[in-house]
């Protein structure tokens, strides 16, 4: 099982790699996900999660994630075939948790370095969006 930091990582590109370790017939285990990233200014990511929740009906859907975890988990499925049957069960080899779970502590996580942000990049964390779009989560 390969475990995968996500702190300080830019959502997309994190996401990319882990899909092709899905693939590839890895099972992947993803922590911290409400400190990975998004690129890009504070108003137009906050407007585009809002935009994009406004668009739906409350019953019918779709339904977009609220949650950080939830939230990194569509952004990997976006990047499978899920609706064939190798990419449903390359989905189901794919855990992420909000923080880090007390069975994992002692394991060493790795982290993938061309997901890493610079300095210079505008960016907001996954768990300031998600707490604006209204999600309730300890972390």
């Amino acid at each position: 099982m390969k475990i995968i930091d996500a702190s300080e990582c830019i959502m997309g590109r994190l996401a990319s790699s882990v899909a092709k370790s899905l693939l590839n017939g890895e099972e992947v285990h993803i922590i911290n996900a409400e400190n990975a990233v998004i690129s890009g200014s504070k108003d137009m990511v906050f407007g585009e999660y809002i935009s994009k929740r406004n668009l739906n009906h409350p019953r019918k859907g779709p339904y977009y994630p609220r949650m950080p975890h939830l939230m990194l988990k569509r952004a990997v499925r976006g990047m499978i075939p899920y609706q064939k049957p190798k990419g449903r069960e390359a989905f189901k080899r794919l855990k992420v948790d909000v923080g880090t779970p007390l069975s994992l502590q002692k394991e060493k996580a790795e982290t993938i370095e061309n997901a890493k942000m610079n300095d210079s990049t505008k960016y907001i964390r996954l768990g300031d969006v998600s707490k604006n779009l209204g999600a309730k989560f300890n972390g």
